[in-house]
């Protein structure tokens, strides 16, 4: 891989080499590969088939997911957040000890694996929230919850610059993979001021379909604001937001 250098950037293919922009600039490459029906028949490519499936099935996944939970992600995620997860789904996929390859799939894999998954690599809870918080998942009774003991926002929270109050959301989620369909929960504190004032103790508690058979997911995360003349406006388009995954429940006990 090669990066464009000069005045002029190019897009397209010229002898034999292609150009082309992606979120790291203008690169170029060297054309070739192998003709798709090769890799769609030959035995020779029965991995890269069986890869190629799995990594489809996670792309799948993570859209899916992303699509759940978009009304907190769109205010609170990196660029290259839709990589990573997918990354992390292909392991989610990988872990699938009942399936032979090729066709292991996110129901018969680890979906545990996704907790601690942060949308934001630019603003992790763990670097911003250090006030300590509890979360539970009750599959029985389909309660999800995240609580915060009263703290000092100005001690316990990393602010960036510029901001004077904050709130807490949460989503909780139901996610049928196969069925690609979903239940989502979103909930949020009040705004509150970034200051040395102690807060009030905060529960997010959300509920979805008891007894659920499907995978639970319970998100935690932070946005931050900036008051002017007594109005509230995001700050810096949420580049400093945190939010991630604190606890997934993949599989309902017996299933």
């Amino acid at each position: 891989m090669a990066r464009q250098k000069g005045l002029i950037k190019l897009d397209g293919t010229i002898g034999g080499i292609t150009f082309y922009k992606t979120q790291d600039g203008y690169l170029a490459r060297e054309k070739g590969g192998v003709e798709a029906d090769r890799i769609a028949n030959d035995p020779n490519f029965q991995r890269t088939r069986e890869n190629g499936a799995e990594f489809g099935r996670a792309g799948k996944a993570g859209k899916l997911l992303r699509n759940t939970l978009r009304v907190l992600i769109q205010n609170s995620s990196d660029r290259r957040m839709v990589s990573r997860l997918t990354a992390q789904m292909v392991k989610v996929i990988q872990a699938d000890a009942t399936n032979t390859r090729g066709e292991r799939n996110v129901i018969d894999g680890e979906a545990e694996l996704l907790a601690g998954f942060e949308f934001n690599i630019n603003g992790k809870l763990g670097n911003t929230i250090y006030a300590p918080f509890g979360s539970t998942i009750d599959r029985a009774l389909g309660n999800l919850e995240v609580s915060i003991p009263s703290f000092k926002p100005a001690q316990m929270i990393a602010a960036p610059g510029g901001a004077t109050h904050f709130k807490f959301v949460s989503g909780a989620a139901e996610i049928d993979f196969e069925a690609e369909a979903y239940d989502v929960n979103i909930q949020e504190s009040a705004v509150l001021p970034w200051t040395n004032s102690p807060t009030a103790a905060i529960t997010l508690a959300s509920t979805l379909a008891p007894n659920s058979i499907h995978p639970l997911f319970l998100v935690f995360g932070i946005e931050f604001y900036q008051e002017v003349n007594g109005e509230m406006y995001p700050l810096k388009n949420g580049a400093y937001n945190a939010l991630s995954i604190v606890q997934v429940s993949g599989h309902a006990l017996g299933l």
